[in-house]
């Protein structure tokens, strides 16, 4: 029988690894922000952006998985209110609200700075932590011109539960993100990101303990 601690160890196994993506330069062309269901991830955005970081700031997402069931508007449109709210210029914020998925975040932005012919050649992305590793493979296969880098909060796994991103569907979400990170390159999604086996099977056990909800049942699923 497994214990909660063996549980949680090994969720932090791959909460440290999602979130290992190296480091981020000082300036970069564009800020992205990764539509998602924590508003941490336009707040740290905001943070860089107010630190000069870059001159940009492209908010993503419409309603994916989880905030189609809790927001009433798209992803992006609440981030850009969080960014407005720091300080970050309405002349400066740029918004993607279609998006449903990892991989539209990128395309769909992609599409609008041509439309809006803003020249890039960098893009730090900024995200939920444990979703680094796999918005960088993603970013690097829909939006290849640039060269990305990630900026996630620095949150350690201990502290990123809380009321509004709850410990079991954060487990959840990690367990899934780190199975597409073999699938959906083999899918060709993303570019490839190689899984340690220590990772691979922290990821087996606790699949075995249930944390299988997000978990791609088809080989053609994508979120």
């Amino acid at each position: 029988m497994r214990t909660r601690e063996d549980i949680l160890r090994d969720a932090e196994l791959l909460y440290r690894f999602h979130a290992d993506c190296g480091g981020a330069p000082a300036e970069a062309d564009l800020l992205l922000a990764a539509g998602s269901h924590d508003l941490r991830v336009p707040r740290h955005a905001a943070s860089l952006f107010l630190a000069g970081r870059a001159p940009w700031l492209l908010c993503t997402g419409g309603l994916g998985k989880i905030t189609e069931g809790l927001w009433s508007g798209p992803e992006a449109l609440l981030f850009a209110r969080e960014c407005r709210a720091m300080g970050v210029p309405e002349e400066r914020l740029l918004l993607e609200d279609r998006s449903t998925n990892t991989g539209e975040n990128f395309r769909f932005g992609r599409e609008l700075l041509l439309r809006r012919a803003i020249p890039a050649e960098s893009g730090i992305i900024v995200c939920k932590p444990y979703m680094s590793k796999r918005c960088l493979a993603t970013a690097r296969k829909n939006w290849p011109e640039l060269r990305w880098f990630v900026n996630a909060p620095k949150i350690p796994f201990s502290e990123y539960a809380n009321a509004d991103c709850p410990l079991e569907r954060e487990i959840e979400l990690m367990v899934g993100d780190l199975q597409r990170l073999r699938v959906y390159a083999e899918l060709g999604y993303q570019v490839p990101v190689e899984v340690p086996e220590e990772i691979w099977r922290a990821y087996e056990r606790l699949v075995s303990d249930g944390y299988d909800r997000y978990v791609i049942r088809s080989e053609k699923g994508r979120d």
